[in-house]
C-alpha cells in the first residue's frame, strides 16, 4: 500500500476534501440552475453571477496569500469551511419561504467567493506542510483524483436532488459537505512548522513577494501567463455552458448532469497519470501536451451548435477526454509550484497563481455574458474555446529553468 493511503493524518484531510469536494459540485450545478429556472436569470445576469463568484480572487488574492504565510493555515481551513456552510444554508432557508431573489444569489456567492480564496490558498499551502516533499506527488495524484471522482458523483446527484427536491433545497447538501470537512481537519493531530520570522515590511511589498518570485522561476511566469490567458476565455465558457445547454441544446437537467459526470470520469484517468506522464515527456512538453490538447477539446463544445443531433454526444467527448487532459495539466503545476517555492513564501505565490487563473475567471464571464448579449452564445464560445486552444502558446516560450524539474523527471 501507497505509504499516503496509510497515513491517517493525511486520510483526514482527504476525507473532508473529498465530501466537499462532493458538495461543491452539487451547488455548482445546482446555484446557476437555480438562475435559470427559477429566476429567470438573462445571458448577462448569469455573466455577472459567475463574476461575483470568481472576482473574490481579484480582491482578496493578495491578502489571503500572506495570511497564509503569516498563520497557521489548518484553522484557517476550519472557519473558512465553517462560514461557508452558514452562507449557503441560507439559499434553501430562502427559497422555503418563497424569499429567494438574484441578489441574495448574488450576495452568497460573493461572500462565499471571497472565503474560498483564502480556503484554497490556505489549502494549497497546508499540504507540504502536512506530508514530506517526497510525497506531494502521490498527495497531489489521490486528492487530484477524489476531486475528480466528485466531479463524477455531484453532478448526477445534482440532477438527482434537483428533480426530486428542487435546485436551493439541493444546495443544502454543499452546506453539510463543510461541515464535514472542516470535522475532518479539526481532527489532524500533526502539528505544523513554526512560521518562520519575517522583518517587518510593508503589506504590499509583503504581498507582491508571490509575484516577484513567480517572475524570478521563467517556468512558474509562463504557467502564470498561459493561467491568465486560458482563464479569461475559460470564464466565458463557465458563465455560459449551463445556459447554452439548457436552452440553446434543450438538454434535460439530467442529460446535463450526466454530460457534466463524464468530466469527472476523464479527470480521475488525467490525476492518475499526471506523474508518469511528466516522468515520461518531461515536465516542459507535458505541460504543452496536455495544454493544447484540452484547447482543442473544448472546440467541441460550440462545434455542437453546428451539429445539434451530435450535439449531446460532443458535449460528452470535450467532458471526457477534456478534463482528462486539464487535470494532467493542474496535477502536475501544483507540484511543480509547491516544490521550487520556499515554504515560507509559498502561500503568497499560491496566491499569485490563483489570481492569474480563478482571478480571471469573473473577467472572462462578464466579457462572455455581454458578448453572448450582443452576438449571441455560439459565437461567444467559437472566441472562448479559441482563446483557451491558443494558450498553449505561452508554453513555447524558452526558459532556463530545466534544473529545477529533476524531481519531477525522478519516479518515486
Amino acid at each position: 500500500m501507497p505509504r499516503l493511503r496509510s497515513d491517517t493524518e493525511f486520510r483526514k484531510l482527504w476525507l473532508g476534501q473529498s465530501v466537499s469536494e462532493i458538495g461543491s459540485w452539487v451547488s455548482t450545478t445546482a446555484l446557476p440552475i437555480t438562475a435559470v429556472v427559477l429566476l429567470g436569470a438573462t445571458p448577462a445576469q448569469m455573466g455577472i453571477l459567475s463574476a461575483v463568484a470568481g472576482g473574490s480572487t481579484l480582491l482578496v488574492g493578495l491578502f489571503a496569500g500572506v495570511l497564509a504565510d503569516r498563520m497557521f493555515r489548518r484553522p484557517v481551513l476550519i472557519w473558512s469551511d465553517i462560514a461557508r456552510a452558514l452562507l449557503l444554508a441560507t439559499i434553501p432557508l430562502a427559497a422555503t419561504f418563497q424569499l429567494l431573489t438574484y441578489a441574495q444569489l448574488l450576495a452568497i456567492s460573493a461572500a462565499t467567493g471571497v472565503i474560498t480564496v483564502f480556503f484554497n490558498v490556505a489549502y494549497q499551502s497546508y499540504l507540504p506542510a502536512l506530508i514530506a516533499e517526497s510525497d506531494l506527488p502521490e498527495g497531489n495524484r489521490l486528492l487530484g483524483m477524489s476531486s475528480a471522482a466528485a466531479e463524477v458523483i455531484g453532478p448526477l446527484l445534482a440532477g438527482i436532488l434537483i428533480k426530486i427536491v428542487t435546485p436551493p433545497i439541493a444546495i443544502l447538501l454543499d452546506a453539510a459537505s463543510f461541515v464535514v470537512s472542516a470535522a475532518s481537519v479539526a481532527a489532524i493531530h500533526r502539528a505544523e512548522p513554526p512560521r518562520v520570522p519575517r522583518q517587518q515590511i510593508r503589506f504590499i511589498e509583503e504581498a507582491l513577494a508571490g509575484a516577484i518570485a513567480i517572475r524570478a522561476n521563467p517556468l512558474l511566469s509562463v504557467l502564470a501567463l498561459r493561467s491568465i490567458t486560458a482563464c479569461f476565455f475559460g470564464g466565458m465558457i463557465y458563465a455560459l455552458y449551463i445556459l447554452y445547454a439548457v436552452r440553446n441544446l434543450r438538454m434535460s437537467t439530467a442529460a446535463l448532469g450526466l454530460t457534466i459526470a463524464l468530466g469527472g470520469v476523464g479527470s480521475i484517468a488525467g490525476s492518475y497519470y499526471a506523474e508518469r506522464i511528466a516522468i515520461r515527456l518531461g515536465i516542459r512538453r507535458a505541460f504543452f501536451v496536455s495544454a493544447l490538447s484540452s484547447g482543442l477539446l473544448t472546440l467541441l463544445i460550440p462545434l455542437s451548435t453546428l451539429y445539434p443531433s451530435s450535439a449531446v454526444m460532443l458535449l460528452c467527448i470535450a467532458q471526457l477526454f477534456g478534463d482528462a487532459a486539464a487535470s494532467v495539466y493542474i496535477t502536475n503545476k501544483l507540484t511543480f509550484q509547491q516544490r521550487v517555492t520556499s515554504g515560507d513564501v509559498l502561500g503568497r505565490v499560491n496566491a499569485a497563481m490563483q489570481i492569474a487563473s480563478q482571478g480571471m475567471v469573473p473577467l472572462g464571464a462578464l466579457a462572455g455574458g455581454f458578448l453572448a448579449s450582443a452576438f449571441g452564445i455560439p459565437a461567444t464560445l467559437w472566441v472562448s474555446a479559441g482563446g483557451i486552444a491558443a494558450s498553449c502558446l505561452w508554453l513555447l516560450v524558452p526558459h532556463h529553468a530545466r534544473p529545477q524539474l529533476s524531481t519531477l523527471q525522478q519516479p518515486n
